[in-house]
């Protein structure tokens, strides 16, 4: 429904006057619509990298050096992933407002930077299952031949241990930013004006009624969620992985 939509030449989604282009062109054409696009696929990028340094770690970590810290972690990253997005929103926005203004770190109350704290939290643990799963499931061997040839331990994860995990990673980075993209509630409590990203422009445009930009702008979302969502699938095949592997390893098992 969406998608036929876009493709609506009237000025509200309920009305169908006919089939043409229009709503596509005020990507370009409307600013207010552009901004909010840019600023959220601003935030998903960085929010991404960010996710995918940490998740990382914190995978190669867990699957290399297990121990009773490994399972107070994943309990810890288990609580992350349950929590409700209104209870993360609800005790990050006072943090945020008592870092910028009551300590004067003028650094956390910029607008892109409170978003990707937001948006980064849930996406860290879902790169860490990611990669443990990757990782758990492949014999450490390598590393210790790598050791036992006096490579460095930093020439060990750099040659060895990331490279057999890069399938993980990539598919991490890419799932941390189809995630980014849809966090309406998190940015709606933190984004400050000038910075408002896409899902909750969105949600203010409820109150004048859809527009036909609004289904354009969705449709294309749309499109690079699944364009990512597959390159998730490709990268992991390309790595030898059969589909019983891919699917555990996009869901942390």
């Amino acid at each position: 429904m969406i998608i036929a939509s876009s493709f609506n030449t009237g000025r509200l989604l309920v009305a169908w006057d006919g089939f043409g282009f229009d709503a596509f062109t005020a990507l370009v054409a409307k600013p207010a619509i552009r901004d909010a696009v840019l600023v959220s696929i601003q935030t998903g990028f960085i929010a991404a990298v960010l996710a995918t340094l940490l998740g990382t770690l914190a995978g190669i970590a867990m699957a290399r050096h297990p121990g009773r810290w490994a399972l107070w972690f994943i309990g810890l990253l288990l609580l992350v992933s349950v929590t409700p997005e209104i209870v993360d929103a609800v005790a990050l926005l006072p943090w945020l407002v008592f870092l910028g203004q009551d300590l004067g770190l003028g650094v956390f109350s910029d607008g892109i930077v409170r978003l990707v704290i937001g948006h980064s939290l849930f996406s860290i643990a879902v790169v860490s299952y990611i990669v443990r799963a990757r990782l758990v499931g492949l014999e450490a061997q390598l590393e210790e031949a790598s050791a036992d040839l006096y490579a460095r331990p930093f020439t060990t994860f750099r040659r060895v241990t990331l490279p057999l995990a890069m399938p993980a990673v990539l598919a991490g980075f890419l799932l941390s930013f189809t995630l980014s993209l849809d966090n309406t509630v998190i940015a709606a409590f933190v984004q400050v004006s000038g910075t408002t990203p896409w899902p909750v422009y969105v949600l203010s445009a409820l109150r004048s009624g859809l527009r036909p930009e609004i289904a354009a702008v969705s449709t294309i979302m749309l499109v690079l969620t699944l364009v990512a969502l597959a390159l998730v699938a490709l990268v992991l095949r390309r790595a030898g992985d059969s589909a019983t592997q891919i699917a555990r390893t996009m869901t942390g098992n």
